[in-house]
Parts: structure tokens; C-alpha cells; sequence
């Protein structure tokens, strides 16, 4: 597992360190959320689907590293900590509602916790040809 703890027990935009003028536009889900998605940048490959409160936000965009927020264990973790698969952030865009942030990435190694190189390989449930 990849893990990361920090202070609140549960994601919360209050005392965060966001810009104020970000944190306004984003539309969260009832538990202060928004999904981000993870995006080789130069293949365009789909990696992963993570979770980000506005901390996890802030810390992806001043850190360079991307940090989503563990709605299983109630924690943050930063991709490749544990693992040593890191996501290099090379951009950050919002969707056009503002409720799915889109991160473009130098993944290093496997995206998916089981060892893939992203979390859509295995169950493809249509393809064409």
C-alpha cells in the first residue's frame, strides 16, 4: 500500500492551503472531493483514477508529485511513496464543470496497485476489431 498520512481525519476545503480563487470553482462530491484523473503526457495513455480533496489539489500542484486522498483509509498518499511508481506532474487542467481535474504525468513504472501499467488493462468490457 501507498501511504502518506496527514492531519485530517477526513478531507475538508476548510484551512486548506488552495488558492482561494481554485477552491471557489471546484464542484466536490458531498464529501469534499472531485476525481482526478491520471494521464501519461506524452502518449496520452489513461493511468488511473484517483481522488483529491483541496489539499491534495494544493500538495499536487507545489509538489510536483501527485497526492490523492485514500477514501479507504481515510488518509493522503503520494503515488509512488510505498511503491517507487511516481507520477511526475507535468500539468493540471479542470474539465469544463469543474468537477474532474485531469493531471498529466511521466509515470514511473506500473499506475495500477496491482502491478499494471494502468488500472484499464484487464476488464475491457467492449473493444472494436
Amino acid at each position: 500500500m501507498e501511504g502518506m498520512s496527514s492531519s485530517p481525519a477526513s478531507p475538508s476545503p476548510a484551512g486548506t492551503s488552495l488558492d482561494p480563487a481554485i477552491a471557489a470553482r471546484l464542484k466536490r462530491t458531498p464529501d469534499g472531493l472531485v476525481p482526478a484523473i491520471a494521464q501519461q503526457y506524452d502518449t496520452g495513455e489513461v493511468l488511473m483514477l484517483g481522488w483529491m480533496d483541496d489539499e491534495a489539489l494544493h500538495r499536487t500542484l507545489t509538489t510536483g508529485r501527485c497526492t490523492y486522498w485514500s477514501r479507504s483509509r481515510q488518509e493522503y498518499w503520494v503515488k509512488g511513496d510505498t511503491s517507487g511508481h511516481v507520477q511526475h506532474v507535468k500539468s493540471v487542467a479542470l474539465d469544463c464543470d469543474a468537477d474532474t481535474v485531469l493531471v498529466k504525468v511521466d509515470q514511473v513504472g506500473a499506475a495500477c496497485h496491482t502491478g499494471a501499467r494502468t488500472c484499464f488493462d484487464e476488464d475491457v468490457l467492449l473493444a472494436e476489431g
